[in-house]
């Protein structure tokens, strides 16, 4: 089968003949047909947004069918028997097993996900659209859902790109007044398009535009996050999913003060997944992307990681 591999640390990505994957004990064998191009992608995991159809199932699998429409997340396995496993909390486990880490990602023809892993693509949400949801739209979503919103509370979206233009979306879906801190112009139109009640440049024109009470930081500014809590209400959260090297500082006068909260997010639970995969069944998101066919997984590589991509980069099989 052919398959986008890197051969070597800091080597391009190359597309190459690979043996297909037979499937083992509680194993499923997929064959793909759109696998999310992530900026993490760059730096560490590759193929972690994958989705396609099971030809073919392993012994011991009995959740899941041959022609059925699935994916996948980051977590294939965890051991089962530590104190986090045990807590339904399988992304703290130290033996955890990651998509495009531990085990093989979804830039191929074909992939093997442990079953348990996998999750049922709605009918009504296509391949490319199912792909990015997986890391991108389960991230963002689960970030807002973790952050726990009330009734009546406003949230916030920092950074209105790959992971941002997702996060309005979700806010809105979620019936939140929804505000874009966006420092391009030329984005307005689209923002609003995307379902947001109110644009602002920072975190002090939030702050004059009446506040927020939940802020979802998707920017990899380290700056841009500091500089927004100027914005948060008094018991107001601030959610980071971006990342940056630059450490986050924050004046105790405002921690205290007005009580804020700093949340460090991933993807947080099954049940957010399922939700974030469901809006997008309804309608209610949809994920813009650009998609290029699986000979040209370098080319869109090289977007991605020269911040081109507006917003997601999908292969398709």
């Amino acid at each position: 089968m052919k398959a986008a591999v890197v051969p070597a640390v800091s080597s391009p990505w190359q597309i190459k003949d690979v043996p297909q994957p037979q499937p083992g004990p509680n194993q499923v064998l997929v064959k793909m047909h759109a696998s999310g191009v992530c900026y993490t992608d760059v730096h560490e995991i590759l193929g972690h947004e994958p989705v396609g159809e099971i030809v073919a199932v392993g012994p011991g699998v009995t959740t899941r069918k041959v022609g059925d429409r699935v994916g996948t997340a980051w977590i294939q396995s965890t051991c089962g028997r530590c104190e986090w496993c045990q807590r339904g909390r399988r992304m703290f486990c130290p033996h955890l097993k990651a998509t495009g880490i531990q085990a093989q990602g979804g830039h191929a023809e074909y992939m093997l996900m442990n079953a348990e892993a996998t999750y049922l693509v709605p009918e009504k949400v296509s391949y490319e659209q199912a792909a990015p949801i997986f890391c991108a739209g389960y991230t963002v979503y689960s970030g807002l859902r973790w952050a726990d919103p009330q009734p009546h509370e406003r949230v916030a979206v920092l950074g209105i790109g790959g992971l941002g233009h997702l996060a309005v979306q979700y806010a809105k879906a979620a019936g939140f007044v929804t505000i874009a801190i966006s420092h391009s112009p030329e984005k307005d139109k689209l923002i609003r398009s995307l379902g947001a009640d109110e644009i602002v440049r920072d975190g002090k024109s939030l702050a004059a535009a009446g506040g927020a009470d939940v802020i979802l930081s998707t920017s990899n500014s380290t700056r841009s996050m500091v500089e927004s809590i100027q914005g948060l209400r008094p018991d107001g959260r601030l959610v980071t999913m971006g990342v940056d090297a630059e450490p986050l500082s924050i004046s105790l006068m405002d921690l205290i003060g007005k009580r804020i909260r700093i949340i460090g997010s991933q993807q947080n639970g099954p049940e957010y997944l399922y939700e974030a995969l469901d809006f997008v069944a309804q309608g209610k998101v949809k994920t813009i992307v650009e998609t290029y066919p699986l000979a040209e997984a370098p080319k869109a590589y090289e977007r991605v990681a020269e911040g081109k991509v507006r917003f997601r980069a999908v292969l398709t099989m």
